[in-house]
C-alpha cells in the first residue's frame, strides 16, 4: 500500500497542485513528504489524495489538497517563521506547515480532534508542532507574535486579535464570509503597520465556532 500511496501523492502534486498554479517549491516539497493518508479516517485512506474535502468526526472536515496548498502558498512561509494554524482538525495542514516553518502552534476547539491529531503527529516524529485546545478566534497571544496565521474555518471578518498577534510583514490567510459565500483572503501587515488584502477566490469552509 505504501507504494500505491506514493503514486497517489505524486499524482496529487502533478494534477491537483502544479496544474492549478501551485508553484512554491517549498509547499510542493512539504506536501510530497507528509503522508496525508495518515491524517484521514482509516476507512477513507484510499481517497486521501483526491482533490475534495473528507469528513472527520464532530462534523469537521480535512480540506482538499489544493486548498491546503493555496493557503500555505499565500502565507509565504519560510524556514524562520513561527506559524499559527487555527482549526487543527486532522493535523494535516499543521504537519505540512511544519515542514516549511521553524515552528507551528495549532489550536483546535474540539479536544478529541486535537488528541487524534497529536497521536498521528507524535507517531510521525514531527517535533516542531505545539497543539493547543481553545478558541481559535482568540489566537494564542502568549505564543506569539506570529509571522503567518492560517485558518481552516470561515470567519465573518478577520478577528482583530489575529492582526494584533502578527509580526511586521506578517500574513493572515483565511476564508472570510458566511453561508451566502466565502472568499479566501490574504491579509498582510506591511512594515508601516498598514493592512494589505488580496482576494484569492471563492471557497467553502465550515464556520469557525467561537465563544466570543
Amino acid at each position: 500500500m505504501g507504494t500505491n500511496f506514493e503514486r497517489e501523492r505524486e499524482r496529487m502534486l502533478r494534477e491537483h497542485l502544479v496544474a492549478r498554479d501551485i508553484t512554491d517549491e517549498r509547499v510542493l516539497s512539504a506536501m510530497a513528504e507528509v503522508p496525508r493518508e495518515r491524517f484521514v479516517p482509516e476507512r477513507l485512506a484510499a481517497s486521501a489524495y483526491e482533490d475534495h474535502p473528507l469528513p472527520l468526526s464532530d462534523g469537521q472536515t480535512i480540506s482538499q489538497p489544493y486548498i491546503v496548498a493555496a493557503t500555505l502558498q499565500a502565507a509565504a512561509i519560510d524556514e524562520h517563521d513561527v506559524v499559527l494554524d487555527i482549526g487543527t482538525g486532522s493535523g494535516y495542514a499543521a504537519a505540512v506547515a511544519s515542514k516549511m516553518a521553524a515552528s507551528v502552534v495549532s489550536i483546535e476547539r474540539i479536544a478529541s480532534l486535537s488528541q487524534q491529531a497529536a497521536s498521528v503527529i507524535r507517531e510521525l516524529g514531527y517535533d516542531n508542532i505545539e497543539l493547543l485546545v481553545g478558541d481559535g478566534a482568540e489566537g494564542a497571544r502568549d505564543r506569539g507574535p506570529f509571522d503567518a496565521i492560517v485558518c481552516a474555518a470561515a470567519v465573518e471578518q478577520i478577528p482583530s486579535t489575529w492582526s494584533e498577534q502578527l509580526t511586521p510583514g506578517g500574513r493572515i490567510v483565511a476564508p472570510v464570509g458566511g453561508r451566502a459565500g466565502q472568499r479566501l483572503r490574504s491579509i498582510r501587515r506591511d512594515a508601516d503597520g498598514e493592512i494589505v488584502e488580496t482576494d484569492l477566490g471563492g471557497v467553502v469552509f465550515v464556520p469557525l465556532i467561537s465563544e466570543s
